[in-house]
């Protein structure tokens, strides 16, 4: 398409827009009411799905070493841990230092009479972490037959429960989404089909006058895309704003156990999808819409 052509449709698509600007506004609105939600709960659903996964890889698995066990089974046991494909963190932690935790976590005073490394109870230990959470309980009871391993802690029960409960809310979250998606397409292209009804008799006038197929169909394409885009940076905005607020209010609230994702990342995540969802459907809304005027 020349570039006369082009620049004359953009100027019949935003004259056409400006006519036709109650209708426009009232098409942007609910295209951006509807992405809103989208958003909306797209942010949500992303937050708790890194949440959830900021949990799952703080689990670790903690390999109680036997006090029988001497220097070179000990050894025997770091090298296969460090030897083991799924393993990507082997750390060895002290009865000492075992003991130091402990004492931190519990009142002042409770572990008194303690001190002494012979009185001390806890055994030394590996604690391991794995390239992939849900690899911790299969590497787990792998473990507990290695040599010098007297017991293999990792939150069985917890952890079990923990796995399913993020998987259940990933498939949720993707349910949900998609079924908002469907919710947005459907609205945003029946108000653009309703946007071209209104001014039916316009194109079919252009039609019987000798205007071609193209020539009718760029302007409504173009307006079509301006309303969309309208429609999705408007929301864009509206999030930008509203989540800023939201993780200023967490960190004043003090709550470091919400581990939300940065105003940047999650802007940038729903730009990928509400700006293409938009003009899409504006696009798609209008070649649809049109077809059945430009069968004269």
């Amino acid at each position: 398409m020349p570039f006369e052509s082009f620049f004359y449709f953009l100027g019949e698509a935003f004259k056409s827009l400006y006519r036709n600007r109650w209708l426009s506004i009232a098409s942007v609105g609910v295209v951006a009411i509807t992405l809103l939600m989208l958003g909306t709960f797209m942010a949500v659903n992303f937050n708790i799905n890194h949440m959830a996964e900021t949990v799952k890889n703080q689990v670790e698995i903690t390999v109680q070493i036997d006090d029988s066990a001497g220097v070179e089974e000990r050894n025997q046991l770091r090298q296969m841990l460090v030897a083991h494909n799924s393993i990507t963190e082997v750390r060895f932690v002290s009865r000492e230092e075992a003991l130091n935790r402990l004492k931190e976590q519990l009142p002042p005073g409770s572990l008194d009479g303690y001190e002494n490394p012979e009185d001390n109870p806890l055994p030394d230990s590996f604690e391991i972490r794995t390239s992939v959470p849900e690899e911790v309980i299969p590497v787990a009871k792998e473990i507990e037959g290695y040599p010098a391993v007297e017991k293999v802690l990792y939150g069985e029960g917890t952890v079990e429960n923990l796995f399913k409960t993020t998987t259940a809310l990933k498939i949720i979250g993707i349910v949900l989404m998609v079924l908002l998606a469907v919710t947005a397409v459907f609205l945003i292209s029946h108000t653009i089909r309703l946007t071209v009804l209104l001014r039916r008799r316009e194109i079919m006038i252009m039609k019987y006058v000798g205007a071609t197929n193209s020539f009718i169909r760029w302007p409504f394409l173009l307006e079509g895309l301006f309303l969309g885009l309208a429609g999705a940076v408007l929301p864009l905005l509206v999030l930008y704003y509203s989540y800023g607020a939201a993780l200023q209010w967490v960190d004043a609230a003090n709550l470091t156990f919400l581990s939300l994702i940065p105003l940047s990342t999650i802007m940038l995540q729903l730009f990928k999808y509400l700006v293409p969802l938009g003009t899409g459907l504006g696009v798609l809304g209008s070649i649809f819409s049109m077809g059945r005027f430009l069968k004269v």
